[in-house]
């Protein structure tokens, strides 16, 4: 049976370049970079000469990467720090946001009593931008304002220059969970004043759990895992050489054919998108998933004209693995939150489809896919 792999969104496979330096790593690297003898050293050298490589990527110094488990635990730093170091005590964010976002602003709302408000999302995903500023200019509190750059659901580009330019208007932090777009879309924190942003490194063909936070220079970081001084002493445990190591790896990668991957990922989404349309002319899109200009070229949610609770499994009995929103969300009932704050009702019981693709992708594999659904529907 045929594999095709369409949930990149969900994880991506280990590139092999990537695999041979994690390898080669734990032969070599296996001393505690804790440790002060050669072996410690040798180790904690590697880490620092990632760290420094890494932040090169984002045009920042070394000192401002800190090492985390992943995009969660990144999330959850930031947003911990900004309340129990920083003094912010109103948080702007959406429903929208991954979970790791809003979660933790709900734990954060009920156990520092922090003032937590939500702006509206338009039908296509969008952020309101009008009642941002609103909600912006009506309190002097310290604010932290939250909105991710691309949603790992629908794949929307957020307006990052109008939130940064409203974010600084009214002295408010921003932070952005940046997952979906790290390995993908180039961002350079000199030119655009994000003080927070977000890393995972299996979303960009590098191993999992590892990733890590982006902290501006000048704010101090209070941790919320205790018992060692590692990462500065930003975030206590061991770190994980050969992991790091691994992200440096495929963050340099896709860094060196970022521009060429875009356009191949659209270039196949967009022939997905037309060949869908003469599937069933009555297929839509989620969001802005179908307009190559507004979404990632790595994401295409698609609104079929069925209500069929067994496609996935069907596709997968197929060989075909996609979701039905966040994998994150798997073995949950309730639905994806993402559709279920832009779909209307009408909507959101037919079945929905997130195809997610990597560099990896080819039209061989669209075409098998294709020729599955029209069979399967």
């Amino acid at each position: 049976m045929k594999r095709v792999y369409l949930d990149n969104a969900a994880t991506t496979p280990i590139a092999p370049e990537v695999i041979q330096v994690m390898q080669l790593s734990m032969q070599e690297n296996f001393g505690n970079p804790s440790s002060t003898h050669q072996f410690g050293r040798k180790a904690k050298n590697a880490v620092e000469n990632a760290r420094k490589k890494i932040a090169s990527v984002f045009n920042v110094t070394a000192s401002e990467i800190i090492f985390t488990a992943g995009g969660t635990e990144a999330d959850n730093l930031i947003l911990h720090n900004a309340v129990t170091n920083l003094e912010v005590t109103r948080i702007i964010s959406s429903k929208v946001e991954h979970h790791a976002v809003t979660h933790t602003i709900d734990f954060l709302k009920k156990e520092y009593n922090i003032e937590a408000e939500y702006v509206d999302v338009h039908p296509n995903g969008d952020i309101n931008m009008n009642q941002l500023e609103e909600i912006l200019k009506k309190s002097d509190k310290k604010t932290l304002v939250s909105l991710m750059y691309i949603n790992n659901e629908i794949g929307n580009i957020l307006e990052w220059d109008k939130v940064t330019e409203l974010c600084k208007k009214y002295n408010a932090l921003f932070h952005s969970d940046t997952v979906q777009a790290i390995g993908h879309y180039t961002i350079d924190l000199q030119t655009v004043p994000v003080d927070f942003i977000t890393a995972s490194a299996h979303k960009f063909h590098g191993p999992k759990g590892v990733g890590f936070a982006y902290f501006k220079k000048g704010f101090g970081i209070k941790p919320m895992l205790h018992g060692g001084e590692q990462e500065k002493g930003a975030r206590s445990s061991t770190e994980n050489v050969h992991g790091i190591i691994g992200m440096e790896k495929a963050l340099l990668l896709a860094s060196e054919s970022l521009e060429k991957d875009k356009i191949q990922m659209n270039n196949l989404k967009s022939y997905f998108i037309e060949e869908l349309k003469k599937l069933n002319p009555e297929i839509r899109f989620n969001g802005n998933s179908s307009d190559l200009s507004l979404s990632s070229c790595t994401i295409l949610s698609v609104l079929l004209p069925v209500q069929n609770e067994m496609l996935l499994f069907s596709l997968d009995l197929n060989g075909i693995a996609v979701s039905g929103g966040s994998a994150c969300q798997s073995g949950s009932n309730t639905g994806s939150h993402v559709l279920n704050e832009i779909l209307n009702e009408e909507e959101d019981y037919l079945t929905s489809v997130r195809f997610s693709f990597s560099r990896y992708t080819t039209k061989e594999e669209i075409n098998y896919t294709l020729k599955k659904l029209k069979e399967l529907l």
